[in-house]
């Protein structure tokens, strides 16, 4: 299957009747991929893993690519770049499972959009025979747990204090799992 993601499509429409285009991410998309987080507000770049605007950061994600590690699928509307879902794989004996990662500029949330990805990652996890899916998720942003749960996901722990600000402010994260395969009950 990983030979194979190059060629994953999915077209969908948002509430909005907009067209977008969820594929993986290739090689040649670097400058597409660093307009989008250019445009990134400090406001969302306090929230991300990674200082998303140092261009030599998204070049190297861009020239190490590797699938069997991190599958990045990207929106399209008209060839722009406007979303980002990463699916980052577990390794060793966490190969079965996978942490989702969403991002999406202001103009594209509460369009669809973010739920669309999350389906296409969830997808290509089952497609990957992956077993558990988990995202962390800021807890005061409700709505966005919200809609991981319409998904399947279950809220299995608040983390107090997990996320830190820049400016040192702590927040609770829920942390939320996605059983995908069923698990064999053995008898002894």
């Amino acid at each position: 299957m990983i030979e194979r993601l190059g060629t994953y499509r999915n077209l969908v429409t948002l509430r909005d009747g907009v067209r977008v285009l969820l594929r993986v991410l290739e090689k040649s998309d670097g400058a597409a991929l660093q307009a989008m987080f250019d445009q990134v507000s400090d406001e969302d770049l306090k929230y991300m893993h990674s200082n998303v605007k140092n261009p030599a950061l998204v070049r190297k994600w861009i020239d190490e690519m590797d699938y069997s590690q991190i599958i990045p699928v990207v929106a399209l509307v008209g060839g722009k770049i406007v979303g980002d879902a990463t699916l980052h794989r577990g390794q060793g004996p966490y190969r079965h499972t996978g942490e989702l990662r969403i991002f999406l500029p202001e103009t594209y949330r509460q369009r669809g959009l973010g739920t669309a990805m999350l389906k296409s990652l969830i997808d290509i996890a089952n497609k990957l025979d992956m077993h558990l899916l988990t995202a962390e998720v800021i807890a005061e942003k409700l709505s966005v747990v919200r809609a991981f749960q319409g998904q399947g996901f279950q809220l299995l722990a608040s983390l107090p204090g997990y996320f830190m600000l820049p400016d040192g402010k702590t927040l609770d994260v829920a942390l939320l799992i996605l059983p995908l395969a069923k698990r064999s009950i053995s008898e002894f």
